[in-house]
């Protein structure tokens, strides 16, 4: 039986879904049954707990031959750090004490380091964690989400551009939810090796200015980048209703983009492309097949 948190979300239910297709028993943790009323229909069986609650966690994941971790975001955080620096910290006690042979945790590129990445120092902390607890581990860093363009599609349907933290011709790793859902499921069921490291990207690096014509494909319309720059990311997401701090640790993140630093690590990881094309998420995205 695999445990699942965060079984709502777009990572978590690929991988229930993925496993209960695969005839897996699966257990998800979601703080709300409706949300996992599909995967219950399916076969799964539906826990209901708040990620924070170490004592429901430990006992959710007793008779567990592996589970899955996810830190979910929180856009309206003050201290968004030390909140899941204590998730996480409390996900590897109860992993511990719960005797999970296999611990498999979505994780970031460029979580290696513990300094200039932003927001992804968060699953800095949570390998730490899970490294300290002796669990033997899986780190699925995840290359930058490919839905994470999804909030450009309406300004370039509106305006003809694609809106950019990134520079336009600069070429990074992404990554589907789909990709990540099904990699996660796969490590789930090929147990524990110890610690391992995975760096997930998808088929092929892209730039924005890739990422526009993908999208320009799919609208029907050319496309072009509008780079914003990094002073611009703080009051730009504050406007969208985010809090000052998680919009600073998003500029964090976009500087270790910019420099070099958010990428990754390539000693002692394994190297894994997923399947799924930006075209192929944008038409998802958009229900435009």
């Amino acid at each position: 039986m695999y445990v699942i948190t965060g079984a709502s979300g777009h990572t978590g239910k690929v991988a229930a879904e993925t496993l209960l297709a695969a005839g897996k028993k699966v257990r998800v943790i979601v703080r709300n049954a409706e949300k996992a009323k599909a995967l219950a229909a399916r076969g799964a069986e539906v826990i209901v707990a708040e990620l924070h609650d170490e004592a429901a966690l430990t006992k959710a994941f007793q008779g567990a031959e592996g589970v899955f971790l996810i830190s979910p975001p929180d856009l309206g955080a003050t201290d968004f750090l030390n909140d899941r620096k204590k998730l996480t910290d409390g996900y590897a006690r109860a992993v511990k004490a719960a005797k999970v042979p296999h611990a498999v945790l979505l994780s970031s590129v460029g979580s290696q380091h513990a300094s200039g990445t932003g927001l992804i120092l968060t699953t800095h902390a949570a390998e730490v964690a899970l490294r300290e607890s002796s669990v033997p581990s899986t780190f699925v860093r995840a290359a930058y989400f490919a839905e994470n363009w999804g909030a450009a599609i309406e300004p370039a349907q509106k305006d003809g551009v694609l809106p950019s933290f990134i520079a336009a011709s600069k070429k990074i790793p992404m990554v589907s939810a789909l990709d990540i859902g099904r990699t996660i499921a796969r490590v789930l069921g090929e147990g524990p090796r110890g610690v391992r490291v995975i760096e997930l990207s998808g088929p092929v690096d892209l730039s924005p200015n890739d990422v526009a014509a993908a999208l320009g494909r799919v609208l029907g319309r050319e496309l072009k980048v509008a780079e914003g720059p990094l002073d611009a990311v703080v009051p730009t997401f504050t406007s969208f209703g985010m809090s000052q701090h998680i919009a600073g640790l998003f500029r964090d993140m976009y500087e270790g983009l910019a420099n070099g630093k958010v990428a990754w690590e390539g000693r002692n990881t394994e190297a894994m492309r997923g399947t799924i094309s930006i075209e192929e998420t944008f038409r998802a995205l958009t229900g435009k097949q």
